[in-house]
């Protein structure tokens, strides 16, 4: 778009925040560059700290859906009925208003990309770029899940709704939903709203009813289903003063871009005490103004959305982001992101196969062991290796052995690097398992018997069953199959994309496309490949995986031969 053109998008988006009493105070909007869109920047005008505030009457949400003229009465029914969620109406109603003639919204449509790069959006040669990835299976997943979505329920409805709005003529594609729903997930906030506010009429012993918006989840988060308050009948939670979490897009707000230093935060302000505006949100600066105009970012951490197909990420006020939620959700990754994480998990098929796998999988049951792990980054600075990761101290300390640290018999001593390792004990506790042989198995069963052998009604309790565990097979086992399943993660990894210094290689030889990529060709300059920036985002990804692979792998193997020179 030419220049004239985006100032003339950004005026018009200015007028239609003014009529909509957005306040400005100390900030401006303005384009970044390619790769970043548009952004809010600092201005001297705020003493108070206070940037921006926006009405939450603005913010799109369940509730609007639910209200407006058009979309609401049939929107009512599906929701009432159970057939859509909270987040599925805000996807409908963000592809419904692309598409409506004269919409009320167009001024803020406008000002948001087109298209995205997230992998949902990628070509086929750009996925090839993530063989090997975790986030390739959860981008074919998705992508086949929302294509389903589309044809099944999309399409016919908001060719419904669009007829009832008096229009015949607009035709709904899948990119439209594609785009809505790439939209929500990069802009969304998890906007914690008075319950008045939420439920204005609602009556004393209703109850407004909650839903967990993620059925891929383990660890889910609830949100508060915006329904009809005739649903709203066996509440036990106070009315007054209660806080609902309601997902949606506060046009404005939603132009900050994330920083690892965010220099703004935003809050809510309910009353009016501090914003000057009743049921408003408003971006409070970090700190105080230097005179220089630079760019306001926020911490995208602070929302409540869980990825759809990626591992279960446990949602906090502060969550960080590791790069494959970022290229997942945002469409962009952070070199040396010191927030990054590995997953690790054994194939759930290969434990099926293995022998004696219903005793093995009832013992896991009773140790409350996880298939899987997430390790993050922060992990290795306090592993053998002590690799700074240039990240302050947070929880993810992990201190194995606070389970398996004791022997019944005496002859299995606390092993000497019991406090560098880094692995998690919950999933450690599923590799010896896996790994026991009949003997062990046997040895294990004895044991548990013997504790309850004293005529109580009772099962052994999670952390007996691990210590029984330990002290018949010890470490050496689980240490090598996670050995083994790092080694196949790196070979995964490095097939068809070389190996992590093949990664630093093209990074350091390519120049990334500073413009959309359908107004350039491949070429080369001064000895730079010019690289598109899904492809490095791809790349900068899959080298980190690698990285953390490598260097887990190195913690792995020097645990593994200590346990067996102590005969662990």
């Amino acid at each position: 778009m030419e220049p004239q053109q985006e100032q003339a998008k950004l005026e018009r988006f200015l007028q239609w925040l003014q009529v909509n009493r957005v306040e400005l105070r100390g900030c401006q909007i303005k384009y970044c560059d390619f790769s970043k869109g548009y952004g809010i920047f600092s201005t001297n005008d705020a003493s108070d700290g206070i940037l921006l505030v926006v009405p939450l009457d603005l913010a799109i949400t369940p509730m609007r859906v639910l209200q407006d003229p058009a979309l609401g009465p049939e929107c009512r029914v599906m929701f009432e009925e159970g057939e859509v969620d909270d987040r599925f109406l805000l996807v409908l109603f963000l592809t419904v208003e692309r598409l409506r003639k004269n919409s009320s919204w167009k001024p803020y449509l406008d000002m948001l990309p087109n298209t995205f790069s997230n992998p949902l959006w990628f070509t086929n040669d750009e996925l090839l770029e993530l063989k090997g990835t975790t986030l390739l299976r959860a981008t074919e997943l998705q992508k086949k899940k929302l294509q389903s979505l589309y044809e099944d329920k999309v399409k016919s409805l908001v060719k419904k709704l669009l007829i009832l709005d008096g229009d015949s003529e607009s035709e709904v594609s899948f990119e439209d939903f594609l785009w809505a729903n790439s939209v929500f997930w990069s802009r969304a906030l998890n906007i914690p709203l008075p319950h008045a506010y939420v439920f204005p009429q609602s009556q004393e012993g209703q109850d407004c009813g909650t839903s967990s918006l993620n059925d891929t989840s383990d660890e889910k988060i609830e949100f508060i289903n915006v329904k009809d308050e005739k649903r709203a009948a066996s509440t036990t939670l106070p009315i007054q003063g209660e806080t609902v979490w309601v997902e949606g897009l506060v046009p404005g707000i939603d132009f900050c871009n994330h920083g690892l230093k965010p220099a703004a935060t935003w809050e809510v302000d309910r009353t009016g005490s501090i914003a000057g505006v009743p049921y408003s949100m408003y971006l409070l600066a970090a700190e105080s103004n230097s005179g220089t105009e630079k760019e306001i970012s926020i911490s995208y951490g602070n929302k409540g959305n869980e990825v759809w197909n990626l591992p279960t990420y446990p949602r906090l006020a502060q969550h960080i982001f590791q790069n494959e939620e970022l290229l997942y959700l945002y469409g962009f990754v952070m070199d040396d992101n010191p927030d990054d994480y590995l997953m690790v998990h054994y194939p759930v098929e290969a434990f099926q196969s293995a022998p004696f796998f219903d005793t093995k999988a009832q013992l896991i049951e009773a140790q409350k062991g996880e298939m899987r792990c997430l390790l993050p980054k922060s992990l290795l600075a306090h592993g053998f290796f002590q690799v700074n990761t240039q990240q302050k101290e947070r929880d993810d300390k992990i201190t194995a052995g606070q389970v398996c640290n004791y022997s019944w018999s005496g002859q299995r001593k606390i092993p000497s690097y019991v406090n560098k390792l880094v692995f998690p004990d919950d999933f450690l506790t599923v590799l010896r398992t896996i790994a026991m042989t009949e003997d062990q198995l046997f040895q294990v069963s004895s044991l548990l018997q013997e504790l309850v052998a004293n005529g109580e009604e009772r099962q052994p309790s999670d952390t007996e069953v691990r210590a029984a565990i330990w002290e018949v097979c010890g470490d050496s086992g689980a240490l090598q199959l996670l050995v083994d399943l790092l080694n196949t993660k790196m070979m995964d990894l490095e097939e068809g994309t070389g190996s992590e210094d093949a990664d630093d290689e093209l990074l350091n030889n390519a120049q990334v496309k500073k413009m959309p990529e359908s107004c350039i060709s491949r070429v080369q300059n001064d000895s730079l490949e010019l690289m598109s920036r899904n492809k490095r985002g791809s790349i900068v990804y899959r080298r980190g995986q690698k990285q953390l692979v490598r260097l887990f792998l190195m913690e792995a193997e020097s645990a593994l031969h200590l346990s067996l020179s102590e005969g662990n």
